[in-house]
């Protein structure tokens, strides 16, 4: 008798503890974070966590009663690879949100997870147009190639250039910079006189742009994923195109905050157009900054950072407006129609296409307390993405 009272009594123990843990589970909120913490994209992953972990730092870990988990892990931008992490998220872990996503396949990749699952996919940095056609479980926080070229396209044949080569990396986002680079040029009445494409693996600038010098264009219009910009300059001046006479027009990847000052007064006036400059002179940029900087022995916070923690707060907003209740449907609903202040300036996710809609600047490199930064000198507001207007 007094055994089975005993067995009765841990069994009564054990689904108490089943219950306790499971109620420990249910105030937990977790978000998977897929980034390229290794390999050629690993300044993305290294920004991306560092600003969302500030954000963290900054508004605390619960939110509306619940508990935030952060589970990183690394894809090494191989799609593949974030396929598998993905589903793992989703089935073993049961994360609420998907996010990060360095490059446009790895955030494809996760699409049908992310549809299949009803899991919102909030993508960081991949700034491919069609991205958030792939899922309607997608929001972005970062940008769209077409958002950022097409002002290039309207500056460039006011400031004396007409003819123009572009050079992109051959893969969704850099088709995409030099197709809208392109039409808007050709509509402003310049001309693309021939459309270079280089491999993502292992790219070697160096015949590329060779042939860029010998054919003598106005300018060359670039665009490169975060990380490999400062290859290209360093090539750009070796090869004396800056002293033949050829301008470097960009997309704001190249002259990248987080490689700005390695790349060294050959920089100095090129011209980009982009969402987010370190340099930004907003009352709420320098605040991030400083305590990015701060948090992070002093490493400058670039474009994907931006990315990451507008990122974080579209998600704790969310979570805050569905009172910690409803699953991946409320989420995503709470996270369309955003509208708030980014150290960027003002930006809203719209709530139809899902996307980020922003202010984008026209920026020189140039001198400022001793150090390179990308200084803005005129801005379109409020850019819907091109890709979408149509």
């Amino acid at each position: 008798m007094k055994k089975r009272t005993m067995i009765r009594a841990s069994v009564a123990a054990a689904l108490l503890g089943a219950g306790a843990v499971a109620m420990a589970q249910d105030n937990v909120f977790k978000i998977g974070l897929i980034l390229p913490m290794t390999g050629q994209q690993a300044t993305t992953g290294r920004q991306i966590e560092a600003a969302a972990r500030l954000y963290m730092a900054q508004n605390g870990d619960s939110v509306a009663g619940k508990k935030i988990q952060l589970i990183l892990k690394d894809d090494t931008s191989l799609p593949d690879v974030t396929r598998r992490l993905a589903q793992e998220l989703v089935v073993n872990d049961k994360v609420n949100v998907l996010a990060g996503f360095g490059i446009t396949p790895s955030a494809m990749a996760t699409a049908p997870i992310a549809t299949q699952s009803k899991t919102p996919e909030v993508v960081m940095a991949a700034a491919t147009s069609s991205i958030t056609e792939a899922s309607p479980y997608i929001v972005r926080t970062s940008f769209t190639l077409p958002q950022v070229s097409v002002a290039l396209a309207d500056w460039a044949p006011k400031n004396g250039i007409k003819k123009v080569v572009t050079l992109v990396t051959d893969y969704g986002p850099g088709i995409d910079a030099e197709k809208y680079f392109k039409e808007r040029l050709q509509f402003n009445g310049g001309q693309v006189t021939d459309s270079l494409r280089v491999p993502l693996r292992s790219p070697d600038f160096a015949p590329f742009l060779q042939k860029v010098r010998d054919s003598k264009p106005d300018a060359l219009f670039v665009f490169v994923p975060s990380g490999a910009g400062a290859a290209v300059m360093k090539q750009f001046l070796e090869r004396g195109m800056d002293k033949a006479g050829i301008r470097l027009i960009a997309t704001g990847d190249v002259t990248d905050d987080d490689q700005l000052n390695d790349m060294g007064d050959g920089a100095l006036g090129v011209v980009t157009s982009h969402h987010y400059s370190a340099a930004h002179p907003s009352a709420a940029n320098k605040k991030f900054v400083e305590a990015f900087s701060k948090a992070n022995k002093g490493l400058r916070p670039n474009f994907m950072a931006v990315g990451g923690y507008d990122g974080m707060r579209v998600i704790y907003e969310a979570l805050k407006k569905t009172g910690g209740k409803g699953g991946g449907e409320a989420l995503l609903a709470a996270m369309k129609g955003q509208i708030f202040e980014s150290p960027r300036g003002p930006v809203f996710i719209d709530a139809q296409t899902r996307d980020i809609v922003q202010n984008v600047y026209l920026r020189k490199v140039e001198h400022k307390d001793g150090q390179l930064y990308n200084v803005e000198f005129d801005v379109i507001k409020d850019v819907k993405d091109p890709g979408k207007a149509k």
